[in-house]
């Protein structure tokens, strides 16, 4: 054994297990807790000295191995202490410092400053770096809210804004990456063939690299893109180690630059490249010699200099105006997230990522600022304008610059793909486009996500086809400025939202800041390429609708649970129930379900006629609190929001414990409902000897016109739920107690709606028949038949809901709603009548068939008693008992009107207050809706209609 694997066995075998995961975290369902282990002196060689050969070895370890034992975690035998090393400077300041150098500073200054003139560049840069600034406000409002993982950007929109917002705009800030990556190649590659390319400064004439057709052009940037892969296939780490050293170079190069033209203070012709075919034009490149002036620092430079003075770009040919020189500057300082980027691999994320930020902008704007004035007053706009590499001809040693461009080029290529590449594997990792992004996910043993770096190599290999670095800055800004206008997005709907976690350390930020970012970006999208802009907004929208479809499960919180709450919140105080006018009244209905088994037609009706209004399922669960350890509603309670995601229904629930229905159904009718949202409607399914049936498995499969049939994927975890239905399951309440309930939902002020037979309702039957079916209305107490000549609320609540029945898309196709006038032939004015209920239906707006039945046979079994009574239809809402003969009668006669009825609605009169009555009552009922379609017997305490404007 050599003494390498001696030292490796001796310091591995030597050390406890204590020393190798001192501070392991055990998760327990109430707490955290940190398992802190005391190091045995005895037990360890910790404390002894190493020999100097071993110290270094260690550190070799550290680098390549990641296997020091305090960065060694045996149960997951990963480095995730190896991972998270990098502190503000060298993970923050010197990346973003870098991505804000890149192309701009040393080739496409000077030709911002030649273009926009000195006042224009500088307020460009201005307009620039307050978009900015105010984005890093925002981004470290965001990164001191809380614990920053991998991902950066994406990761802290993502978890502001939900998935589906987080995975649109993380698509597109990636692109933007992509983007950004292939400019600055192209930037590198330009400044190697117009220092090493033909006519190049370091080349003699005739030789240099090729440079016949834009595929060398290509070549030389894919040489480059792989260099640039190899480096980050290695680890994003060692590029970060070395970000601090690559920072260095520049910052000498640009002081240089700064001291050269001090020092330098008289004139030099500067040869214009012959690669400028604008200038050199109709000219021999052989015999020409056009050159611009550098003048040194001089008054009349700076003030020919001052103005604009847009013209050609002579690389790409196209005509320059503010927008497009804008979006070549900004293209160039995009690098303020390329920190945030990094976050899976800063020891604090969230002191590292403001601090360095803020810096890297504010040390990069003076630099600009300076360098801008500096050439603005010593260089002709003439050499500004047609030649991006003038600075090394007038440094006092030229290298410099061209270290410099390749350094600030190539440090910045790889800062973007690196970042693109954490951005992926974060999406990847998300699963948010299901499994196609799975590959992305897949890491080396020290973390490094080496197939997302592949994947973006590819696809900036393929944006590098566009070639020119000015072609490709408009799309590269446009998608930033998208990615910043999301950041900002974020951090203002977190402080509208105004939720009590979100507290960050960072307080130098408000909405207004946000605000101005925001419009800032999308203002400046437009103006640099509305088709840019335009694609990617469609883009990001597609997105968003396909994780919204989605539904994906994630336990991230959204943001916009917060903003409807603080906004739900805010216009439910500003509902006042005192103000509420009949012409817009809606149903507001607390529906009672027993078992949803065997009520599922029910609910999905009563979610029909509930008109935009307030709908809430309620269900009373019989015990009392003492006999549970802890409140058994709390388990139950998601099954039900299960059930109303399954059916697809707007509704709400409120579930009661108590010791009776009748306590709980009192319960629910006070506290169902928050301010004026209350119920006004109490819907009861009806009390037989009926066998029960089990309604939730005709939901279990979905009906497509495409598809055909398939399974309802919510099908199964509901059918779990609930318990199956079983015929000797006693009943929870007696029929005196059930008449007890109609009575008391009167007392609470509440209109009721009995239902019946809705296990016989078949929707998708009468969509696909032909011919037409009716909804029926019979606006007449048929215990009371001598009222038939009268109208009360009951009545008009009947023909409300009806109406509103037959508004719905799904039953308005395919039914006509049916008012039935009962009269006596021998007595009655058939014509006179029909003509007044035509009126008043006319004056509801109420668009119905008036179908006209006569009931001479049953004259017999009214009593010229009862006419005497209730002579001003001032009984009509009370029951009446009457004979078995004349209820069979009235239930027979409805049977032979109704062949083609979907829904029936009748009169359900006050229960009676003797309560010795309550099962007469009940029968009547009973043998009234018998044999019947699906049929709705309503009391209506309160106006419900209007004929006012």
């Amino acid at each position: 054994m050599n003494r390498y694997s001696s030292f490796c066995s001796i310091r591995r075998e030597s050390m406890p297990s204590s020393a190798i995961s001192s501070a392991r975290v055990s998760k327990s369902d109430s707490c955290i807790q940190l398992e802190s282990v005391e190091l045995q002196k005895e037990n360890s060689n910790e404390n002894l000295p190493l020999l100097p050969h071993e110290k270094w070895l260690r550190r070799l370890m550290s680098i390549f191995c990641g296997t020091l034992a305090k960065s060694y975690d045996p149960e997951t035998n990963t480095s995730q202490d190896f991972k998270r090393r990098l502190g503000a400077f060298a993970g923050v300041f010197a990346p973003v410092a870098l991505g804000q150098f890149g192309n701009n500073l040393f080739l496409r200054t000077g030709f911002v400053v030649g273009q926009a003139g000195i006042l224009e560049a500088i307020a460009q840069l201005f307009i620039a770096y307050i978009i900015l600034v105010l984005t890093v406000l925002s981004i470290c409002a965001i990164s001191t809210n809380g614990a920053v993982e991998g991902g950066g950007a994406y990761y802290m929109i993502s978890r502001a804004l939900g998935p589906e917002f987080g995975g649109s705009i993380g698509f597109l800030f990636y692109v933007a990456n992509v983007l950004a990556c292939a400019l600055y190649i192209s930037g590198f590659v330009e400044g190697i063939l117009q220092n090493f390319g033909p006519g190049g400064t370091y080349v003699s004439d005739g030789g240099g690299l090729p440079d016949g057709s834009d595929w060398w052009k290509y070549l030389y940037a894919t040489v480059v893109l792989f260099f640039c892969l190899i480096v980050c296939i290695i680890g994003g780490a060692m590029f970060a180690r070395t970000s601090a050293f690559i920072l260095l170079i520049v910052v000498i190069c640009l002081l240089s630059v700064i001291i050269s033209i001090f020092a330098i203070n008289h004139d030099i012709p500067v040869k214009i490249p012959i690669t400028n075919q604008i200038v050199y034009s109709g000219n021999s490149s052989d015999v020409a010699n056009i050159t611009g002036n550098y003048t040194g620092l001089r008054e009349l430079t700076f003030r020919n200099n001052l103005y604009e003075n847009y013209t050609k770009d002579y690389n790409t040919g196209d005509e320059m105006n503010f927008a497009t020189v804008f979006a070549i500057l900004f293209s160039s300082v995009t690098g303020i997230l390329n920190g945030a980027n990094m976050s899976g691999e800063l020891k604090d994320p969230s002191k590292s990522i403001p601090k360095g930020t803020l810096a890297a902008v504010g040390f990069t704007f003076v630099s600009y600022l300076v360098i801008s004035i500096l050439i603005g007053g010593s260089c002709s706009r003439f050499l500004l304008t047609n030649d991006y590499v003038f600075l090394q001809q007038i440094n006092l040693w030229g290298p410099f610059v061209v270290i410099g461009i390749f350094a600030a080029t190539l440090s910045a290529a790889l800062g973007n793909l690196i970042g693109a590449s954490r951005i992926l594997e974060a999406l990847g990792v998300d699963e948010l486009f299901w499994i196609f992004l799975k590959p992305a996910t897949k890491t080396s043993k020290g973390g490094n996500p080496y197939m997302a770096v592949i994947i973006s190599w590819a696809l900036v290999q393929l944006v590098l086809l566009v070639g020119s670095l000015n072609a490709i800055a408009p799309a590269t800004s446009v998608f930033f400025l998208l990615s910043y206008a999301a950041v900002n997005l974020a951090c203002l709907a977190l402080e509208l939202a105004s939720a009590p976690n979100f507290r960050p350390t960072f307080r130098y930020f408000t909405w207004y800041t946000c605000v101005l970012a925001l419009l800032g970006c999308m203002i400046m999208c437009f103006l640099i390429s509305a088709v840019y802009t335009s694609i990617a907004l469609v883009i990001m929208l597609l997105l968003v609708i396909l994780l919204h479809f989605r539904s994906l499960p994630t336990s991230w919180g959204s943001i916009s649970q917060a903003l409807i709450f603080h906004q739900v919140r805010k216009y439910l105080l500003m509902l006042d129930s005192r103000k509420a006018h009949v012409k817009y009244w809606r149903p507001q209905i607390l529906l009672m379900v027993a078992n949803p088994r065997q009520s599922c037609e029910l609910i999905d009706f009563i979610n029909d006629i509930k008109k935009s209004g307030l709908y809430v399922l309620g269900h009373v669960k019989i015990g009392k609190l003492e006999d549970y350890p802890s409140d058994p509603i709390l388990d139950i309670y998601p099954h039900w929001l299960s059930l109303v995601d399954h059916l697809k229904i707007k509704a709400f629930v409120e579930i009661t414990l108590s010791r009776s229905v009748n306590e709980g159904l009192q319960h629910l009718v006070r506290v169902s409902g928050i301010g004026g949202m209350k119920p006004n409607t109490v819907c009861l399914g009806f009390y037989d000897n009926a066998e029960p049936s089990d309604s939730l498995v005709k939901t279990k499969v979905r009906k497509r016109k495409l598809l055909g049939d398939v399974e309802n994927c919510s099908y199964r975890k509901v059918d779990s739920y609930f318990e199956a239905i079983r015929e000797d399951d006693p009943k929870k309440l007696t029929g005196f107690e059930y008449v007890k309930l109609i009575q008391d939902c009167l007392k609470l002020q509440k209109n009721v709606c009995i239902c019946r037979n809705f296990n016989q309702l078949n929707k998708q039957k009468i969509s696909e028949e032909d011919g037409m079916y009716y909804i029926d209305v019979w606006p007449v107490n048929l215990f009371r038949p001598e009222t038939a000549s009268f109208f009360d609320n009951t009545c008009l609540f009947m023909l409300q809901l009806a109406c509103v029945l037959n508004m719905v898309p799904k039953w308005r196709g395919k039914t006509t709603l049916r008012v039935f006038l009962c009269i006596n032939a021998q007595s009655d004015n058939t014509i006179q009548k029909e003509q007044k209920l035509e009126m008043f239906l006319r004056q509801l707006r109420i668009l119905a068939k008036i179908q006209i039945v006569s009931w001479d046979h049953l004259q017999h079994y009214i009593t010229n008693k009862s006419l005497e009574e209730d002579s001003d239809g001032s009984h009509m809402h009370e029951f009446q008992e009457v004979s078995e003969e004349f209820i069979k009668s009235i239930n027979e006669l409805i049977q032979a009107n109704s062949s083609r009825t979907a829904v029936s609605f009748f009169y359900l009169p006050k229960p009676p207050t003797d309560s010795t009555q309550f099962s007469t009552y009940l029968s009547h009922l009973d043998a009234l809706t018998t044999n019947l379609q699906p049929s709705v017997m309503i009391h209506g305490l309160h106006p419900v209609t209007s004929t006012t404007l």
